[in-house]
């Protein structure tokens, strides 16, 4: 079976990141999304939520599975079984960051690849921190999130 895992924080989960997990299931025979536990960043919604969310619009696609994880990603791609990790880059402007993860990763587990993915057109200038703050500003994020995620953010930031 061919595994693979698609980590970040997701908050929230886009639409974005439901394009690049419905194509990285058509490569692949099970994706692990991996919802990021410890974060540096001042998530919106705590893991739990993050989880239910991410659960809620993947349902439709039989090979996702939708885990929480904390730690070093190459420990729980180990313990998953999963040999691959799934990054998406959106700008050159990700490029650089995450081509520094992918060089660590790969110098911890050298039997663990990073694969990259590029989002369709349509979603590459969609992120999580933007539809936040569209959101707290009262915007309509409707265009970049699932309906159950919009509804969530609406109740999150009135």
């Amino acid at each position: 079976m061919r595994s693979v895992v698609y980590p970040g924080t997701f908050d929230p989960i886009t639409n974005g990141h439901i394009d690049l997990i419905r194509r990285t299931a058509s490569l692949f025979d099970r994706v692990v999304v991996a919802v990021a536990v410890d974060t540096s960043k001042d998530p919106a919604f705590d893991i739990d939520r993050r989880v239910e969310l991410a659960e809620l619009v993947l349902r439709n696609i039989p090979q996702v599975e939708v885990a929480r994880f904390s730690g070093l990603l190459v420990a729980f791609a180990r313990n998953h079984g999963t040999p691959v990790i799934i990054r998406g880059l959106r700008a050159l402007s990700d490029f650089e960051y995450e081509f520094q993860l992918a060089g660590m990763n790969h110098r911890m587990a050298p039997d663990i690849e990073t694969l990259f993915l590029t989002p369709a057109e349509q979603y590459g200038h969609i992120s999580s921190s933007l539809v936040r703050e569209i959101a707290r500003l009262g915007g309509d994020v409707s265009p970049f999130v699932a309906p159950v995620v919009q509804v969530a953010l609406r109740e999150r930031f009135g």
